[in-house]
């Protein structure tokens, strides 16, 4: 039986329907993020199964309680917010240990989690300052060190990197996920990031409009979308115009040249369909055709940016354009904008986007 079950989950404000028959079950220790953009529904999710919103219907089970019914104080759940919520008056061990005086916990007993919360996040030397003598980065740790502080069977994270610099992000969300795997507790990870979802989870659930469009492990989000949304979405993305050929051999024509995609995956189609193709930049090269990318297309290039350790490469296929990346190679130039390629992809890696 899974730790954490969401059943027909459905939250209107008004006429307005926001979150629609949402399903999903978490496993104990599991690490879910939940991504999509701004106002499909992932925060309110979120604040459904901290408390704070009360569902329209549907059911919210941890450790095999209803908790629809209990306020969030009841719920042994900790939480992190995008804006940090950190007390400006009390200093770092003062707003670890907030949580635990609230809960009446024997002084010695205080002591000793604040000391092992801020030992666990790397700040037990900045125990006495005040919130503003900290950094952004450093004021998320200690948002983190109190949530955990009252050891709460589930973890929430509502965007809390979202206002750090870059390479800041990068590091805290490595570190929530090194002591999220340590104390092994059930987390959930609300982000619009796809490389922090893709990085850290164990599980995505890609929301759209309010609902779960797929859930699944990284690998399989990026690999295999189950929907035009969630390809577009997750990674990016190349679109190409296509023509179904030969429905009973599954072939199709790709700027005037035939490709032979397989019958399933024309599921349904007839010949003389519309379809429309996807690929991702690493499945495109340049060059003719070799080894498994046996498929080659004419291009003229449209643009070069040169990124260091890469170059992107954005070239014309007919009507069609694509975006791919090649090494940096010192000793060869790459080319020009205007200039007449050879683009090659194979035919395994086009993925039919159904509407």
């Amino acid at each position: 039986m899974s730790f954490l079950t969401i059943s027909h989950l459905k939250k209107s404000f008004g006429a307005t329907t926001v979150v629609h028959d949402f399903n999903l079950n978490i496993e104990k220790g599991e690490f879910i993020s939940f991504l999509g953009p701004s106002g499909c529904g992932k925060t309110t999710v979120l604040r459904m199964v901290a408390g704070f919103e009360i569902p329209t219907s549907g059911m919210i089970s941890i450790g095999g309680k209803d908790v629809v019914n209990l306020k969030p104080n009841q719920r042994n759940i900790g939480m992190v917010f995008q804006a940090y919520a950190l007390f400006p008056n009390m200093t770092v061990a003062q707003n670890v240990a907030f949580g635990l005086k609230v809960a009446k916990k024997p002084q010695a007993e205080i002591n000793a989690t604040v000391h092992e919360m801020l030992s666990l996040i790397k700040l037990d030397h900045l125990a006495e300052r005040f919130p503003y003598q900290l950094s952004g980065g450093q004021q998320q740790r200690v948002a983190l060190a109190r949530a955990l502080a009252t050891k709460p069977q589930v973890l929430l994270l509502d965007e809390p990197l979202s206002a750090l610099d870059a390479k800041i992000r990068v590091s805290l969300r490595e570190e929530i996920r090194a002591i999220q795997r340590k104390l092994g507790i059930t987390t959930i990870f609300v982000t619009h990031d796809q490389e922090e979802a893709l990085s850290i989870s164990d599980r995505i659930v890609v929301m759209y409009e309010g609902k779960a469009e797929q859930v699944g492990a990284p690998f399989e989000i990026y690999n295999k979308p189950a929907s035009r949304f969630v390809a577009s979405f997750v990674g990016t993305l190349n679109t190409l115009d296509a023509v179904v050929r030969d429905a009973s051999t599954g072939t199709i024509t790709v700027d005037g040249k035939d490709v032979s995609i397989g019958l399933k995956r024309l599921n349904g189609h007839k010949n003389g369909d519309k379809i429309s193709l996807a690929v991702r930049p690493e499945a495109v090269s340049l060059g003719e055709a070799t080894g498994s990318r046996e498929t080659t297309l004419d291009g003229k290039i449209n643009s070069v940016h040169f990124l260091g350790s890469v170059i992107r490469i954005r070239a014309s296929l007919g009507d069609n354009m694509v975006s791919f990346d090649t090494f940096n190679d010192p000793s060869a130039p790459p080319p020009i904008p205007g200039e007449d390629v050879k683009v090659s992809l194979a035919a395994k890696d086009l993925l039919v986007l159904e509407h």
